[in-house]
């Protein structure tokens, strides 16, 4: 939602700097429109060209990287949610309800996700989550085997435990409000100056709008991909559906 209404925001912002500086042309006193007057004011626009497009490709890199980063470490956490169901299926019988705790965490972690409405930090999901380690935790091993069994799943489960957590505190956006202010700054720069030099025609005036339209479109898409499991691009729940088609297979 946050990243709708400052996409917005910014595409307003630059289509009334454009046809406001035009609309503003024919009233200022004719020594402001000189030639000499309206190549400094190109100049300038010049500068800030440079700048809005630096501080855009600065976003975009770094939400795409975030976004890779959690990607990644969705299916890392995925494997490791397997390998712990194997663990606990080659320990034997005594762990069938920590299994089943552990299967409906993941079956919730997926749908959640597929809504964009993740459950990797909720209370109920940690509840889920701590019923698989006092499970664990309630095993009694007679024997070597099933001890280092035992010792195999809890290092499991404090990794994935570990895991989740990390996942939580990436799914929050890491582009600062300041770097978006400042490039919507810069960009007003950029379309006013335009416009003070624009003929006031129809061609200009779409012109104007579809580029304000793209570049708001540019803003939505890299504020939303820095937030991973929400908006129009997300983390896939992809990795925890076939973690959990693999956890129930007989």
């Amino acid at each position: 939602m946050q990243e709708t209404v400052i996409s917005l925001l910014v595409g307003a912002a630059l289509i009334g700097a454009a046809l406001g500086s035009a609309a503003l042309y024919n009233r200022v006193p004719e020594r402001h429109r000189r030639a000499e007057a309206e190549e400094i004011v190109r100049l300038i626009a010049n500068i800030f060209v440079v700048l809005a497009s630096l501080a855009l490709g600065l976003m975009t890199n770094s939400a795409r990287t975030a976004f890779d980063s959690v990607d990644k470490a969705v299916h890392a956490y995925a494997t490791q949610l397997i390998l712990l169901d194997r663990a606990m299926r080659h320990y034997g019988p005594e762990t069938a309800e920590a299994r089943r705790h552990l299967r409906e965490y993941v079956a919730q972690a997926a749908r959640r996700m597929a809504q964009s409405d993740p459950v990797l930090g909720s209370r109920p999901a940690e509840a889920l989550l701590n019923d698989v380690g006092e499970g664990l935790r309630t095993l009694s091993p007679g024997d070597p085997e099933h001890v280092a069994l035992k010792a195999r799943a809890e290092q499991r489960f404090e990794t994935i435990y570990e895991m989740r957590w990390a996942l939580v505190e990436q799914s929050e956006g890491t582009i600062p409000m300041a770097l978006i202010v400042l490039m919507a700054a810069w960009f007003i720069v950029v379309f006013a100056s335009y416009g003070y030099r624009a003929p006031n025609n129809p061609v200009m005036t779409a012109s104007f709008v579809v580029s304000a339209v793209l570049i708001a479109g540019t803003v939505y898409l890299t504020l939303d991909m820095d937030v991973p499991f929400d908006g129009t691009i997300q983390v896939s729940p992809m990795p925890l559906e076939r973690a959990l088609a693999e956890m129930t297979k007989a």
